[in-house]
């Protein structure tokens, strides 16, 4: 599709949020006549009632008329289900429907980099980012990290750089989207209320290489049989990593050092010991970042740098602070039981854990073997608080407290808690039967315990 192909298209953008707003005005940018589409009220949908937009082509809180608008293309934010009948009657119909950075990334020349995987995504993105800076060259970081690549993109050239954060909902319906570097960190149970099958959730997962050409690269997790049995297949060039094997062609752990080796030659990127990332399951994410950076051209000295000077990102095993000898920890995005587990491992110290929220129809039976052997004091709220409780005890976890709201469930965990203990917020849960969004959870998180403690909170 060329530019002027886009002279008055009818297209219908579901989704008003974040990258439902970016897709609408880089379709307005490209000569589309543009409808947006919402189930909420425009009094719940921030930033839409300033868009260029008429009564005609706005039409939120209501389905609108299919026949009506007749689009010529759907776009879809990341959080729109493919089994809303808007979607199943342009799919019946044969209107493409592309998902929000599909659009984003039409006719864009810079070199892209694309992050998918169950966990580690956001530090792995984050990470690759503050490396691609490194090297001069103008760089965006956006997409599932909470900014919309739609917005980010113009005027970007071909000495420029683009790191995604790509979820399996945005890459469902992706068409021409060729990833430059691609990244698959691990795959293990997640939105299966979403994709049905843990076959389907590959399958999306997996269409992150699906452009690629012979001179493009694929980065893989060597120690995950769903992501190491993609390599065969794939157009690209491979480069495995693995936290736990040494690689003889790859990046690996040798020595206490994560190193990358080739044709007999083993060279020292960085220690372990000089990382400020905890946790084994951080080792993924720092080597996968390695293996991109070097994809940029910069050297392994750079990269040990930035690699040694990454601190982790927000309501990512974030600390919040040391208060009475007690560290608490932010890891609100620890949205599902994997990431979480990951979470608990990181820590030696005796832990209290908050957890619960909305289900995204897991089982907690697993979770709960390692909250048996690692926590001390349990603290479940929310929806799946019934749930949760239920799999601990036939866990046999012995300390389980139910608390009536998310403020009531941080002050019982901070009377659990005595010095050399850890306050760990890591829900294995969404947020949304509480909050918008993680974020909220985890900031939320942070101001309860500083009012607690009376500490000033940074504005």
């Amino acid at each position: 599709m060329h530019k002027v192909e886009w002279i008055n298209k009818r297209v219908l953008v579901i989704g008003a949020g974040l990258s439902g707003q970016a897709a609408v005005r880089k379709l307005q940018r490209l000569g589309a006549e543009v409808y947006l589409t919402d189930r909420k009220p425009l009094a719940e949908l921030a930033g839409v009632d300033k868009m260029n937009l008429d009564q005609k082509h706005l039409l939120v809180g209501c389905v609108p008329d299919y026949a009506v608008i007749n689009p010529e293309l759907l776009v879809l934010s990341p959080g729109v289900s493919p089994q809303l009948p808007l979607v199943q009657k342009a799919l019946s119909q044969k209107v493409e429907v592309w998902s929000e950075v599909e659009l984003a990334m039409f006719n864009c020349p810079a070199l892209c980099v694309g992050v998918t995987g169950t966990n580690g995504k956001t530090t792995t993105t984050s990470l690759i980012g503050e490396l691609a800076k490194r090297t001069g060259r103008p760089t965006v970081v956006a997409g599932n990290i909470g900014v919309a690549l739609s917005g980010q993109v113009e005027g970007l050239s071909e000495n420029s750089i683009v790191v995604a954060e790509l979820s399996s909902f945005q890459l469902e319906f992706i068409h021409k989207l060729r990833v430059h570097v691609a990244v698959l960190l691990n795959l293990t149970p997640d939105h299966l209320d979403r994709h049905g099958s843990l076959e389907a959730y590959l399958e999306a997962k997996a269409r992150i290489f699906e452009n690629q050409q012979a001179g493009d690269l694929a980065i893989l997790n060597w120690d995950d049989p769903y992501v190491r049995g993609l390599g065969a297949n794939l157009k690209g060039q491979v480069l495995y990593f693995s936290p736990t094997s040494f690689l003889e062609k790859g990046i690996s752990l040798h020595q206490g050092s994560i190193v990358y080796a080739e044709k007999g030659k083993i060279i020292p990127i960085v220690s372990r010991k000089n990382l400020q990332l905890r946790g084994a399951h951080n080792l993924e994410n720092v080597m996968a970042a390695a293996a991109a950076a070097k994809a940029f051209g910069l050297s392994w000295t750079e990269i040990a740098e930035g690699l040694a000077e990454f601190p982790g990102v927000e309501h990512r095993e974030e600390i919040v602070g040391t208060f009475d000898g007690v560290l608490f920890v932010n890891d609100s995005k620890g949205t599902n039981t994997d990431a979480a587990t990951k979470a608990l491992l990181a820590f030696e110290e005796p832990l209290v854990l908050i957890a619960g929220g909305k289900n995204k129809g897991l089982d907690f039976h697993e979770f709960m073997k390692v909250v048996r052997e690692r926590v001390k004091s349990l603290i479940l709220l929310g929806m799946a608080a019934a749930e949760m409780e239920q799999a601990a005890r036939d866990e046999g976890v012995e300390r389980i407290i139910r608390a009536e709201s998310f403020a009531d469930g941080v002050e019982q965990a901070i009377a659990e808690a005595v010095p050399g203990d850890v306050v760990l917020l890591s829900p294995a849960c969404t947020s949304w039967d509480m909050f918008k969004s993680y974020e909220e959870r985890g900031e939320l998180f942070k101001e309860l315990v500083r009012r607690h403690y009376r500490e000033p909170i940074e504005q």
